[in-house]
């Protein structure tokens, strides 16, 4: 690709958002999209965003499960931002006319203490970096038509994003071992997944040095007070307006998203 349709697709992406109507997959238009090419048009609606004044206050990793990066045919994860915007209280009204197509998922969000730079950064180093964990329900979306996306479409379009749920009560890892931290997720109070952290690229902590490792690739890092979803706990589920999801968090709590059709 070149840099006039690293724009172009940007600017699809972004319109996507804007009118909730979902856009034909990356690859179909541009058949040559390659990793290096999908990140460009992510960066591309960063930017965008922040000179609109968003700011980016974390990261999501995707595609943490040997299931997924079977399914999309790649060996490690993809990666993008969470906007100040996206980021929602525990309990907080979601209006599903907001997303185009929303699911959820249960993850372990780690807040940063201090800043991680890669390359070099281990699992002890991430954890020395934990200032504080919260249970959080990421709702994905996809600006791609009926999720038929792609490894190039997918991380394009920030690494299907569309809010993070937080609990209010912050937690010290202290010396919990987050692979063994057991999940529930629950629709309107019936058990609808199970898990544990494990799941999340074999351990969350992990998940978070592959980003921090990564994003050195991109002469960029982790900084202190960002948000990090190192991956979800359970299979993605779709939500419905008029649905109450929460997720149970062994020795983290819960956090409860409510969907409703509109603002309230």
């Amino acid at each position: 690709m070149i840099g006039a349709e690293h724009q172009a697709a940007a600017d699809l992406l972004l319109a996507a958002y804007s009118s909730r109507r979902p856009v034909a997959p990356l690859i179909e238009a541009y058949p040559d999209l390659d990793l290096a090419d999908a990140y460009r048009v992510q960066a591309l609606q960063v930017d965008a965003w922040q000179r609109n004044g968003r700011r980016v206050v974390g990261r999501k990793v995707g595609l943490t499960s040997p299931a997924m990066q079977r399914q999309m045919q790649v060996t490690q994860p993809d990666h993008g931002v969470l906007r100040d915007d996206m980021v929602l209280a525990d309990r907080a009204a979601i209006a599903v006319s907001a997303f185009i197509a929303p699911r959820v998922e249960p993850e372990i969000a780690i807040v940063l203490g201090r800043d991680l730079t890669g390359p070099g950064i281990t699992v002890a180093d991430v954890a020395a970096a934990v200032a504080y964990l919260v249970p959080s329900l990421e709702i994905i979306d996809s600006r791609i038509q009926d999720w038929r996306i792609s490894i190039g479409d997918t991380i394009a379009d920030n690494a299907s994003s569309g809010a993070a749920v937080l609990g209010d009560t912050p937690v010290a890892l202290g010396d919990r071992d987050l692979r063994l931290v057991g999940c529930n997720l629950y629709r309107d109070g019936a058990v609808v997944g199970t898990g544990a952290g494990g799941a999340a690229f074999g351990n969350p902590l992990r998940s978070v040095a592959w980003l921090a490792n990564t994003l050195a690739e991109f002469d960029t890092g982790l900084h202190l007070g960002d948000v990090i979803l190192p991956g979800s706990i359970t299979a993605a589920q779709p939500v419905l307006a008029g649905q109450t999801w929460s997720a149970s968090f062994a020795g983290l709590g819960t956090v409860t998203a409510r969907f409703t059709m509109e603002d309230s």
